[in-house]
């Protein structure tokens, strides 16, 4: 097992910026969905802001990387663009990462609701553990600026062709407010939401296709 060192970034760490930009694009490309580009500026905007997590492992290598964003007068906030270094994949790292970015979002934005938008049934679980739930595209901000981050998404002419009320990814919310939350089972979901993911794809396809 390799070391890590997890840890909200800082202006010295502002050196891996080209790498996570390139892994964040590649992860995209690998997932076949996600959100594709983040330009190097904004990256490290996120960084000098204190609003973005990074995971060294023990050498300095760059081995994971999450950012913290901010919308509708920061009554919502988003952990968004996580990567983990494929040599570094399989050690429980994206979890660890995602918990950090949870912690530093809940200091930084107590009172926030946090979401967040994936493809990802291992994402849905995690956010599952930190109490996040399934919810309608409607329960999340209505900021235009967060929608449009999902210009550059390969799917992002389905979202437009639904009037942004759902799409290809799954949203996922966290209410701080909501006092007796009951925990979504994911184990217990999962296989059914994996199929329902697929007969989802199929129609948005063929709804695509149509237009």
């Amino acid at each position: 097992m390799n070391s890590f060192v997890i840890q909200v970034a800082n202006s010295a760490h502002v050196g891996h910026v080209e790498e996570i930009c390139r892994l964040i694009e590649e992860s995209a490309k690998q997932r076949g969905t996600g959100i594709a580009k983040r330009s190097p500026d904004y990256i490290q905007a996120k960084i000098n802001e204190h609003k973005a997590i990074i995971a060294l492992e023990k050498r300095g290598e760059l081995a994971g990387f999450c950012y913290i964003e901010s919308w509708g007068n920061k009554t919502y906030v988003a952990n968004s663009g996580l990567i983990v270094n494929s040599k570094f994949r399989g050690e429980g790292l994206a979890t660890k990462i995602k918990k950090k970015a949870f912690e530093h979002s809940r200091k930084m934005f107590p009172d926030a609701k946090l979401f967040g938008l994936t493809t990802s049934l291992p994402v849905m679980k995690i956010n599952s553990d930190l109490g996040y739930h399934p919810v309608t595209f409607d329960k999340l901000t209505s900021d235009d600026e967060f929608w449009k981050g999902c210009m550059s998404c390969v799917n992002y002419e389905i979202l437009q062709s639904k009037s942004r009320s759902n799409c290809l990814c799954t949203a996922m919310l966290y209410d701080p407010q909501e006092k007796k939350k009951k925990k979504w089972d994911f184990i217990k979901k999962s296989r059914l939401y994996s199929r329902f993911m697929n007969m989802k794809k199929k129609k948005m396809t063929s709804t695509i296709k149509v237009l």
